[in-house]
């Protein structure tokens, strides 16, 4: 990500990128380009840069003051209405710190202090006095973005609760002080844009993407007749399908589901980046669902397809067009088609910084197939990757992945004791898992996951993987030692019977 900062700002300001001196507080006129971004086409917030480009950066005892002071303002509303959710994050350029801001484009309009701002080139223009601008900013987000369509009929006892509480789980999973630890659901779906009141009819209530998110199969059914994600393999039965997963339900669980076909329907490889073990195929894969998700128009009643032959894996996903050709890393633009989609997944963890998906997705397949894949952004938004995945032992070919047996033992392990479901959480305990094969102290294990609560983690994190017998203390007998360790818990394979000494 610091070298898309690096890059962002040798490009100097323009319609998506602005610069803010901040020396020793977040500055004011920040929030209306935050306004700006919002209503118009997104864009990065980088403080510590004067309007030359130098960068200045900001005072070392002021960052978190500055971060904090930030996620306060913005979850509470008082500058930007409706409140919304953003990451500030910081990164060191050149010994200086500097923080930035990715601003989505939202499907809503938003104010700053009562005013209306939009982007134009390097400004943020106040729209607030003139009722055309104001009436075709609107109309446009009204006719752009279909999963704000408000369903004033649908209650909220329609919606599946424990989905809400899921979603509010995996938040605090990656940042144990998200809002929403403390938020009521219904504040939680005000404040994610899932509960809207239109300003220019005053017609309220949950919106498509409420009901794709946490609707019961049979609300969305009603909402969208037309809905489904079409997953087969067609490898060895190419008249018919060797596997196949059809899809009506809540885009959470469709995540879910669509990993899970992956997992069990192509090869995996680990890959060494740097001294960290990966897998390939989780990490493409992760990325390609979480964009079929999040990017398609789901006012058109083309099914989502994934299809897995011989020589090749694609899919076909509706779209609404924004580069209309080959999609490459010089072209690439950070476009949600559903912003509120996208902001929600975002905080799960399901998505990253957009644009670094795709670009995670090109390294990646490099490695797992040796062949660059290509998206094309037209009315069908298409990925396409050639392989040979079933035509050779790939395991062998990989020189990168570790052949050892504690790494097969850990793999079985995981498979066996974690879970089936390729999820956030499933992930986070396989790197932790990896992570401990050595091992390692409470303070090396924080700072490697880079949480902050040290009580948080403790309790709901390591706790548990000790229950479940995953990791293990270097000393159960003495466990508040000041030398203790936990490391990971190999389960030895045994093959056939057991031979005598």
């Amino acid at each position: 990500m610091v070298e898309l900062i690096k890059k962002l700002i040798a490009g100097g300001e323009n319609q998506n990128v602005e610069f803010k001196e901040a020396d020793f507080e977040f500055p004011k006129s920040a929030y209306e380009t935050i306004c700006a971004f919002l209503n118009t086409n997104g864009g990065y917030l980088i403080l510590g840069v004067n309007d030359k480009g130098k960068i200045t950066g900001i005072a070392e005892n002021k960052i978190l003051k500055m971060k904090n002071d930030f996620i306060n303002v913005m979850n509470s509303g008082s500058k930007i209405n409706p409140a919304i959710h953003l990451d500030i994050k910081e990164a060191k350029i050149n010994g200086k710190t500097i923080l930035y801001v990715y601003v989505f484009q939202s499907s809503q309009v938003h104010r700053c202090n009562g005013k209306t701002f939009i982007r134009k080139d390097e400004a943020d223009l106040d729209i607030s006095n003139i009722n055309k601008a104001i009436s075709q900013l609107f109309l446009t987000k009204d006719s752009s973005y279909s999963e704000n369509k408000i369903f004033p009929a649908v209650r909220y006892e329609q919606l599946r609760e424990d989905l809400i509480e899921r979603g509010r789980r995996l938040a605090v999973i990656q940042n144990p002080n998200h809002p929403w630890r403390e938020m009521d659901n219904m504040t939680i779906l005000r404040r994610s844009s899932l509960y809207m009141e239109n300003p220019m009819t005053g017609e309220k209530g949950f919106t498509l993407a409420a009901i794709l998110l946490f609707g019961t199969d049979e609300l969305i059914a009603a909402a969208l007749p037309a809905f489904r994600i079409d997953a087969i393999k067609r490898v060895n039965d190419i008249s018919r399908y060797d596997d196949r997963l059809d899809l009506r339900t809540n885009l959470i669980e469709s995540y879910d589901k669509l990993l899970e076909f992956i997992a069990k329907n192509l090869p995996d490889s680990f890959y060494l980046e740097g001294t960290q073990r990966i897998s390939l195929r989780e990490n493409i894969f992760r990325e390609l669902v979480a964009n079929i998700i999040v990017h398609k128009e789901y006012a058109n009643a083309e099914p989502t397809k994934l299809i897995i032959e011989r020589n090749r894996i694609y899919t076909e996903n509706s779209n609404k067009p924004y580069i209309n050709g080959i999609i490459n890393l010089d072209n690439l633009v950070t476009h949600p088609k559903n912003p509120n989609i996208t902001r929600y997944f975002k905080e799960i963890g399901r998505v990253e910084e957009l644009g670094s998906g795709i670009e995670k997705v090109i390294r990646y397949c490099k490695y797992y197939t040796n062949n660059v894949p290509i998206f094309k952004d037209e009315t069908l938004f298409t990925f396409t990757l050639e392989h040979s995945l079933f035509q050779t032992d790939f395991a062998e070919e990989n020189t990168s992945a570790p052949t050892d047996q504690v790494t097969d033992q850990v793999t079985d392990q995981v498979t066996d004791q974690v879970t089936d479901q390729v999820t956030a959480e499933v992930l986070f305990e396989r790197a932790l898992i990896d992570f401990c094969i050595e091992p390692k102290t409470f303070k090396e294990i924080l700072a490697r996951t880079g949480y902050s609560s040290r009580s948080h983690f403790r309790n709901h994190i390591l706790k548990p993987l000790i229950e479940k017998g995953v990791l293990e203390l270097t000393q159960p007998n003495s466990p508040n030692s000041p030398t203790q360790k936990y490391k990971t818990v190999i389960k030895t394979k045994r093959i056939g019977k057991n031979k005598k000494q």
